[in-house]
């Protein structure tokens, strides 16, 4: 947590309400975006439960596990599930940019013209919070691997076609939510603790209820009341207001309603299977057979009262259910609207374009029949994903800081970063090469204390701006600091480069007195990360050839 955020914190304490920690919205949001909240059950790991989700903020859609521990209606449930989450992100596939680019044939060095295809858009889902993105992840893991009646061994107990391919979106949606700045899928906790601070700490920001209460207390209480309230309060059952959900539930709610449902509906169960087997006894026995009609229509009637009781108790646990997820439902909306009174960052749509290529290269590898994703990934495979979480953790960072003041103000409080007023330019030339070049020497007077070190690099960083997703970001400015007094506040910088290829720089590139500038000591575009090997060339200690690698395993799997 950085001092801007500490200071932010203290004086939502002093206020009572949520502090602004950014000027603008720094995650895209979508116009049609899928909320989805899931129930876990607290008997296994992973175990669905429920799940609440759907596009229209009037119009949720429910569907539940009656028994958590039955496969055949967990089953049932991801079945659902996939009918109706599938069309959602496949409704993104069909429209896309035809852009045209270069390819370099390895063998002959030639380059080639090529036209790709990129999504226009790409789905969005938004969940309460981090718990819910780890448990569509397990979700993901345990369907993925499912086998179908397509499959050449499908066998004793195979799944819908649908529900692998659900298992490899969820898997490619919450391994994508780990890379910084994207936004296929995000958390509202996430999401709001990024924008605003509440006078709370990051474990209780977890509370989406506790955490909104922040922002509107009712009149009369500060948001530290109000937030207490949102997690203490019960009616008078002693059931939570605002239970939680994402995918925990309250305890006292697994004890006193839902378990009881569970087992009244056990009960109906297995009174209707009782029902069917003395159904089918009779039909067999020939003294049975010897009562006409009217034994017949008893039997039908205990089998048709038997499948009322087991419909109303799966009823009764849809009531209950849904009284748990329509809070958390209301209160994910009300996050959303307010993200949507900030203005979207400059670099918002080029991260979302990153979102977009991301989709479709997903529905590209389906379409040509990829196996789902490993369990485990290969040395080169991690270390890839792990270097572009870390170059994308870099770029963020950047982007936000020139688009939104405050996290630049961050920067300034660190000594990464100062701003301040030019009030001398003095023009100057390196006369060491054929032809001099333009070296102007700027006079920067700041208030700032930057760990300005003379002879230390430095970057101009361009003025925060609203962007679309062609513009691109102006070239960066780059000086080198000369001599730097403390105590008057004043910074000597030599401009090296942004001014053109002419022997005078161009007009505007370098700033005039009285004009306000902003220069970081970190580079505003990431370094690529070295390039490493493919998997067929690395080493057996890290994998090796797949070949190899199997070859040298089998003698080990064979005594196992």
């Amino acid at each position: 947590m950085s001092l801007l955020t500490t200071l932010a914190r203290l004086e939502a304490i002093r206020s009572g309400r949520a502090e602004p920690l950014a000027t603008v919205r720094h995650r895209h949001l979508s116009d049609r975006p899928m909320v989805l909240i899931p129930l876990a059950t607290a008997a296994e790991d992973g175990a669905p439960l429920a799940v609440l989700l759907g596009t229209d903020r009037a119009e949720p859609r429910l569907h539940i596990v009656p028994q958590p521990l039955n496969r055949d209606r967990r089953a049932e449930f991801l079945a659902a599930l996939a009918d109706e989450l599938l069309p959602y992100l496949e409704s993104y596939a069909e429209a896309v940019e035809l852009l045209e680019g270069s390819e370099k044939d390895p063998a002959t060095g030639e380059k080639t013209l090529i036209t790709r295809e990129l999504c226009a858009d790409a789905p969005q889902l938004i969940v309460p919070g981090v718990g819910s993105v780890r448990h569509l992840a397990l979700l993901g893991r345990a369907t993925r691997f499912r086998r179908t009646a397509e499959d050449p061994d499908p066998g004793p107990y195979p799944a819908p076609a649908r529900v692998p391919l659900l298992g490899r979106w969820l898997t490619h949606l919450t391994e994508r939510a780990q890379v910084p700045g994207a936004s296929l899928l995000l958390p509202m906790t996430s999401l709001l603790s990024r924008h605003w601070a509440t006078g709370q700490s990051q474990l209780e920001d977890q509370q989406l209820a506790a955490q909104l209460a922040w922002h509107t207390p009712p009149p009369g209480r500060t948001g530290a009341e109000a937030a207490e309230l949102a997690e203490t309060a019960r009616d008078a059952q002693g059931q939570l207001l605002h239970p939680p959900a994402g995918p925990a539930t309250d305890p006292r709610f697994d004890e006193k309603l839902l378990a009881p449902a569970i087992s009244r509906y056990d009960a109906t169960v297995a009174a209707l299977r009782q029902a069917h087997a003395h159904a089918h006894d009779q039909a067999h026995d020939q003294a049975y057979a010897q009562q006409g009609t009217a034994g017949d229509t008893g039997d039908r009637a205990r089998v048709r009262e038997a499948e009322a009781a087991v419909r109303h108790s799966v009823a009764e646990l849809r009531r209950l259910l849904l009284a748990v997820l329509l809070p958390t439902w209301q209160d994910v909306w009300r996050g959303l609207d307010l993200l949507r009174t900030l203005p979207p960052g400059g670099h918002v749509a080029e991260r979302w374009e990153s979102d977009r290529w991301s989709f479709t290269g997903h529905r590209d590898r389906l379409a040509t029949g990829e196996p789902p994703q490993p369990r485990v990934d290969d040395a080169v495979t991690a270390a890839r994903k792990l270097a572009q979480r870390e170059r994308e953790q870099v770029r963020v960072a950047v982007q936000e800081a020139l688009d939104d003041p405050l996290a630049m103000a961050e920067r300034r409080l660190a000594g990464e970063a100062f701003s301040g007023v030019v009030v001398e330019v003095v023009p100057d030339y390196d006369t060491t090469g054929r032809s001099p070049k333009p070296r102007p020497l700027l006079t920067v007077r700041t208030a700032d204390r930057p760990h300005a070190d003379p002879g230390r690099e430095v970057h101009r960083a361009p003025a925060a701006r609203q962007a679309t997703a062609e513009e691109k970001s102006p070239a960066a400015q780059k000086a080198e600091v000369v001599a730097y007094d403390a105590a008057a506040g004043l910074v000597t910088l030599r401009v090296l480069s942004g001014m053109g290829r002419r022997k005078e720089p161009e007009p505007g590139s370098v700033p005039e007195p009285g004009q306000r500038v902003t220069f970081t000591l970190f580079e505003l575009t990431p370094r690529q990360s070295a390039p490493l090997p493919e998997p067929d060339d690395t080493p057996w200690t890290h994998g090796g050839p797949p070949s190899a690698a199997r070859s040298s395993t089998s003698g080990v799997e064979e005594w196992a």
